[in-house]
């Protein structure tokens, strides 16, 4: 936080001439003894007022005061934030948990900051109904981390609804964005957003609750009494639309990590698309568990695997622009996709609900040579997977890796088994070794997999420009109605994530950085916006 200079000044007055020896009542002239004269002060010059500073056109300066919101626990006024390009902005601290139903307003000259860890609301428990606080928050907001150990998290039986726009996005991120030292490789700034929703969740907390039920939760990675799951798979956790999430993956303890967006036990009745995660140093979304939809995500830079999923997951994911980090050998994959079985019955790789992922219009670009993955995807502990309509740039790497016999067996609806993993119109690039399987599954076995998907081919070299956006060869490949496969999907009758050069669902709400650029619209990652 930027440091605030104070000078105080003391004024110190003494007699007027050196003729009186002192400047009280002693010194009045008795009559008889002659009139003294006191010389005329010389007038002091009237100070010259210190003029108020003119912005520079464009720059920010600094609100007077924070805002006043609904109840009895308010903004924290914790001074001025400058960055080193002449803007300030007052800096107005979140409580600790928001108590009552709260709208943060757009206020020019004001950004919010996240002490430490910041609930909304309280947890309601696993079988709540209820809703009892609702964090709104107005587009154009910029709200950032002043410790590492700082995140989000909105509590079952709340909501957050963060509902940005195409022009003015919310954002998420860290102080040293704010501050202006932030760069195209910073990372593990804080921990992110967290949700915690009401949907059926399996490896349960409790080693004798039943996976898929009320009596199964479970606490958040990396945190402590961030509890999630229930029995409610239409849960509504609010709304996050036209966000960015910025250098994230705080390092809370060994090996745990919070990502950038954490939406766990999160049900269908929670929206969340239009997000963007940069630069986050563990995975750019997890899901754990619940069965929410995404739509529109743009993940830049993150260092563990873009979209990761586990602990019974079930949902979609349309419309997906993924790119590993450039200038720096780092990341591990695209997906992450898995049910790992462990010694409790509760959390064996048949627990129900049984982790079922279908992403369709995805463009991933994999540069990391180093991911422990070894591949752009993985998949492996029982887990279902359908891919529809998407390209794989991973010239450096093998693509796919299955790993258990469980992840590649026949359907079986006793186990809520939809079969083998189908890939239906995927065109992927990959190293000399695209396919990979351990733990009974070998490297053929992955191969017949992908080549029994309709219309998917490895034999796929991209002209796609702007790194992303469909060229000729990808508008020449056959692609299928992703609502054939789910009725969450769009139609759509393209491979990819972006159709050609008039689609650009992608402009002006992400941020442009070494890793992807989006377009003049868009601004800088390591910027915060002026306006």
């Amino acid at each position: 936080m930027a440091k605030m200079n104070r000078i105080t000044t003391i004024l110190l007055a003494g007699c007027a001439s050196a003729a009186l020896s002192a400047c009280g009542a002693d010194d009045i002239a008795s009559p008889g003894e002659g009139t003294i004269v006191l010389p005329a002060p010389t007038p002091s010059p009237s100070p010259t007022p210190t003029p108020t500073p003119t912005p520079t056109p464009g720059q920010v300066t600094a609100a007077a005061n924070c805002p006043t919101i609904p109840g009895a626990v308010q903004l924290t006024n914790r001074g001025t934030i400058s960055d080193n390009n002449g803007n300030s902005w007052r800096n107005c601290g979140f409580p600790a948990r928001f108590t009552e139903t709260t709208t943060i307003p757009k206020v020019a000259g004001v950004i919010y900051s996240l002490p430490g860890r910041v609930d909304v609301g309280t947890d309601q428990g696993a079988a709540s109904t209820n809703t009892e606080v609702t964090l709104n928050v107005d587009p154009g907001v910029v709200v950032f981390a002043s410790t590492g150990n700082a995140y989000l998290a909105v509590n079952r039986g709340n909501r957050i609804n963060a509902v940005g726009t195409a022009s003015q996005p919310i954002i998420f991120t860290s102080e040293s964005n704010v501050l202006g030292t932030a760069n195209d490789q910073t990372s593990q700034q804080w921990g992110g957003v967290v949700l915690l929703g009401r949907a059926r969740i399996t490896d349960c907390l409790a080693p004798g609750a039943a996976p898929g039920t009320a009596a199964c939760e479970r606490d958040t990675e990396g945190s402590s009494g961030a509890l999630y799951g229930g029995a409610n798979d239409a849960d509504n956790s609010g709304r996050m639309s036209y966000v960015q999430i910025r250098y994230s993956g705080f390092a809370l303890a060994g090996g745990s990590e919070l990502q950038g967006l954490t939406p766990s036990g999160v049900g269908s009745g929670t929206q969340l698309d239009h997000i963007q995660v940069h630069n986050s140093s563990d995975d750019g979304i997890e899901a754990f568990g619940g069965n929410v939809h995404f739509k529109h995500l743009v993940l830049t830079g993150n260092e563990d695997d873009n979209f990761d999923s586990d602990v019974g997951y079930r949902g979609t994911v349309q419309y997906v622009i993924s790119a590993q980090r450039a200038n720096n050998d780092i990341g591990d994959g695209f997906l992450e996709t898995d049910s790992n079985g462990g010694a409790e019955a509760n959390n064996s790789e048949d627990a129900l609900p049984r982790q079922y992922l279908k992403i369709a219009n995805f463009t991933y670009i994999h540069r990391s040579t180093t991911g422990s993955n070894g591949a752009a995807m993985l998949l492996r502990g029982g887990a279902d997977l359908t891919l529809v309509n998407g390209l794989i740039v991973a010239p450096t790497n093998s693509c796919l890796r299955i790993d258990s016999t469980t992840t590649v067996r026949d359907a079986d609806t006793a186990l809520q088994d939809a079969g083998k993993p189908r890939y239906i119109s995927v065109a992927m690039q990959c190293n000399s070794t695209p396919y990979k399987g351990s733990r009974g599954v070998d490297a053929a076995t992955v191969q017949s997999i992908f080549e029994a998907g309709p219309n998917s081919t490895i034999s796929y070299t991209p002209s796609l420009t702007s790194l992303f956006i469909n060229g000729a060869t990808e508008t020449a490949l056959t692609a299928i109605d992703p609502k054939t496969i789910d009725s969450a999907f769009d139609t759509t009758n393209y491979v990819g994530a972006v159709k050609d050069s008039n689609d650009t669902w992608y402009a002006g709400w992400t941020c442009n950085s070494v890793t992807a650029s989006f377009g003049s619209a868009s601004g800088s990652c390591t910027a915060i916006p002026t306006t």
